[in-house]
């Protein structure tokens, strides 16, 4: 199961992610969207929002970095591991509690709000409570780390991330060792990437580039000012007066 789940699951987790997306954004591409319940109801939205996406922004970003740069790359630079750990352990501190707090609100008004819970579907709810989890267990993980500021966990992390990504042999084998936190974290995080086409997820790798040159103004006509009928004349066929 060990081997499955960090030598053979991230493949068909990324696969189902990259070819169902590409399938929802090709047959259904009118349900691409954030489904944004701020017109129900704005209370807490903005704020939850913000902190949210923020938080998730460098975190991703974090980890791109933290975990596919080669370690001998650091070690060029006279970067420890022990500093780079301790780096990635208050950064990560900081972007992941902004990111759990700004959640938990936007979790909050979906489950309490009657209007927003009425309008939300199984996977709007379902996909907001694995991020939290995902995001306490990364936050939990930060301890783990505080009493490894060696690196050497960590060095075991980064080189399983780039055998998967550069499909080396025997992945699996660099984390067989690692504390469960971070097996779990690293699962769920999988499955994350599996259910990624099935939710509002998708809304990250869009980005608004053709408002760049689309129509300043949009035209929309009223029949407030349309022409009455006059009384005895037949209107002529697909007249709307």
């Amino acid at each position: 199961m060990h081997n499955f789940i960090f030598g053979i699951f991230p493949y068909i987790a990324i696969t189902v992610m990259i070819m169902g997306s590409i399938a929802r954004y090709e047959r259904d591409p009118f349900t691409w969207k954030t489904k944004s319940s701020q017109l129900l109801r704005k209370r807490q939205f903005i704020l939850g929002s913000v902190l949210f996406h923020v938080g998730v922004l460098f975190i991703l970003a974090g980890h791109m970095v933290g975990l596919l740069t080669p370690i001998a790359l650091f070690d060029a630079l006279g970067i420890s591991h022990g500093a780079k750990q301790l780096l990635a352990v208050i950064a990560g501190g900081v972007a992941g509690t902004l990111a759990l707090v700004g959640g938990l609100l936007l979790l909050h008004r979906r489950l309490f709000d009657p209007r927003i819970r009425a309008h939300s579907t199984l996977a709007d709810t379902g996909i907001m409570v694995l991020l939290m989890l995902q995001l306490l267990l990364g936050l939990g993980s930060i301890f783990v780390s505080l009493q490894h500021l060696d690196g050497h966990e960590m060095t075991k992390l980064m080189s399983w991330a780039q055998g998967i990504v550069y499909l080396q042999a025997g992945a699996a084998d660099h984390i067989t060792d690692v504390h469960w936190i971070f097996k779990t974290h690293i699962s769920l995080g999988l499955l994350i990437f599996l259910l990624f086409p099935f939710t509002r997820l998708v809304h990250m790798v869009s980005a608004p580039v053709r408002y760049l040159w689309r129509p300043g103004y949009q035209i929309v006509r009223s029949r407030r000012g349309a022409r009455a009928p006059v009384p005895g004349v037949e209107p002529l066929k697909g007249d709307r007066a």
